[in-house]
């Protein structure tokens, strides 16, 4: 009943109005060929329903005058495409067969009951009328008068209930099928699963940039050597490269979204990674056995960033201490494994984050598994991936 009450002052009632005369014309029209045969112009749409490009035509129609307030919304009901299948055109027929119907009832409602008013001012008034009336009956003067409104509310109670129909009809016949649906959501997941992974690329790459350099300077200034800054700042300058270089690598998937994620760090280069380390003080003993370069391309690009992450955890939360690194290419699978003991007093606060959480995940999306705690005194990060079973 609200909703009734507002009908009136909502744009959106006369959108709909309109739409639903816009069929009159290809009636009016027909009325001056053939007036003894109206029911003519359902048989002439129905070829037009199967050229693909009036179903494009009719939901763009419908989403402006039906749905105004669903333009931007990425899940609107109404779809604006062209018949791709011949599903879709014996829907577009359908449409434009209802259609068709629907506004002839609101085109008579929109004639009719306004005539109604008039004739009843004209009563009202004691205006003498022709037999031929279009109120069922003729009531007294006073009563005319009081019956006024009475056409008007009807007509605008008709429009909205004819509105709300056609809308519900236009979303179930021009709104996408079920495989449309599951083909848009798979797209969107993939959308989803690409930003999540740019993010995490960000982070790693970034992250670990900000860590050596906050890592560097402190120890620099802490030093008071001048031979020992200037080794801090070239290698500080050669992170900042190193991060820029993956920043422009991401920006680059952005602006060009076609472009398929190429040319990331792989473990290949992982030697840039752990002399980062060495040059932020910390005492790397490192070993990677096997053909690192046979590696799958995921693998090795997932490899990559989670030791990163590994070794930026290890300067962020305690410093440059001993940090033992083994990458392993065992049977069917890689192991990367990184550990460090605990200090006694960290010399960079602990802090929350999604890092390890993120090695998690990397390792999960690869089918393997990635292990983070305590161990045997110190920390101990452990990722396994799989060789053959990539998504």
């Amino acid at each position: 009943m609200i909703r009734l009450l507002r009908a009136p002052f909502r744009p959106v009632t006369y959108s709909r109005w309109l739409h639903l005369c816009v069929p009159v014309l290809l009636l009016a029209l027909w009325m001056f060929i053939n007036p003894r045969a109206p029911w003519m112009p359902l048989l002439i749409v129905i070829p037009f329903g199967f050229v693909p490009w009036v179903r494009l035509a009719e939901g763009l129609q419908a989403q402006f005058l039906l749905t105004p307030q669903d333009r931007g919304d990425e899940d609107g009901l109404i779809g604006t495409a062209a018949s791709a299948r011949w599903a879709d055109r014996w829907r577009t027929v359908l449409w434009l067969e209802i259609r068709l119907v629907v506004a002839g009832a609101a085109m008579f409602a929109t004639v009719w009951l306004p005539v109604q008013a008039i004739e009843l001012i004209a009563i009202a008034f004691g205006h003498p009328l022709g037999s031929d009336l279009a109120v069922p009956f003729t009531p007294p003067r006073w009563a005319a008068a009081l019956l006024v409104p009475v056409p008007l509310l009807l007509l605008v109670l008709i429009v909205v209930l004819l509105g709300e129909l056609i809308t519900t009809i236009a979303r179930r016949l021009l709104g996408p099928s079920a495989a449309e649906r599951l083909t848009a959501l798979e797209a969107r997941t993939e959308q989803l699963l690409e930003r999540t992974r740019i993010a995490r690329e960000l982070h790693d790459s970034i992250g670990h940039a900000l860590t050596v350099a906050v890592v560097q300077a402190g120890a620099a200034r802490a030093a008071g050597d001048p031979e020992f800054t200037d080794r801090a700042l070239s290698a500080i300058e050669e992170t900042g490269r190193a991060a820029l270089e993956d920043l422009e690598r991401v920006l680059l998937v952005l602006r060009e979204s076609a472009q398929p994620p190429s040319q990331r760090p792989t473990l290949m280069e992982a030697d840039r990674l752990l002399e980062s380390a060495r040059a932020s003080g910390a005492e790397v003993d490192a070993r990677l056995t096997g053909p690192l370069e046979k590696l799958p391309g995921p693998v090795t690009r997932e490899g990559y960033r989670i030791l990163q992450e590994a070794l930026t955890n290890v300067l962020r939360h305690c410093g440059p201490v001993p940090v033992r690194v083994r990458v392993d290419m065992a049977a069917g699978r890689l192991e990367l494994e990184v550990t460090n003991p605990l200090p006694e007093r960290p010399s960079v606060t602990r802090g929350g984050g999604s890092g390890l959480r993120g090695m998690r995940e990397r390792a999960a999306l690869l089918g393997g598994e990635a292990e983070t705690g305590l161990h045997e005194g110190g920390w101990r990060v452990c990722a396994r991936l799989p060789l053959e079973r990539i998504p």
